[in-house]
């Protein structure tokens, strides 16, 4: 599963928090009240950081005692694919907010 992003989140009445653990997907917070759609990530508001890391620090321990820190691996079931479809789709597309400038620490 190298390539498939591990996701958990906290959520709790009023925000959603979702941390990726993959290198392809940014990090998550929305209000859930003011945006039930969840179609504006406010992850990178400054106003939000104290919420994102009390949320962040609720994780792991729910994670811990859940046992959520496990994920079962499923036997092969055979085939194997170890490259890309001769003429099959591209790369994806990064938006420039998946890119941070050199230098800064970002989240």
């Amino acid at each position: 599963y190298q390539q498939s992003p591990t996701t958990d989140a906290v959520i709790g009445e009023q925000f959603k928090y979702i941390r990726y653990h993959g290198v392809w997907d940014l990090d998550q917070l929305y209000d859930t009240r003011a945006d039930p759609r969840e179609r504006k990530n406010l992850f990178n508001d400054p106003t939000q950081s104290e919420r994102i890391e009390t949320m962040n620090k609720e994780l792991f321990p729910l994670l811990k005692n859940s046992t959520g820190e496990n994920m079962p691996l499923l036997e092969d079931r055979g085939n194997k694919y170890f490259h890309r479809k001769s003429g099959g789709s591209k790369g994806a597309h990064f938006s420039k907010d998946f890119y941070r400038d050199a230098g800064t620490t970002g989240k």
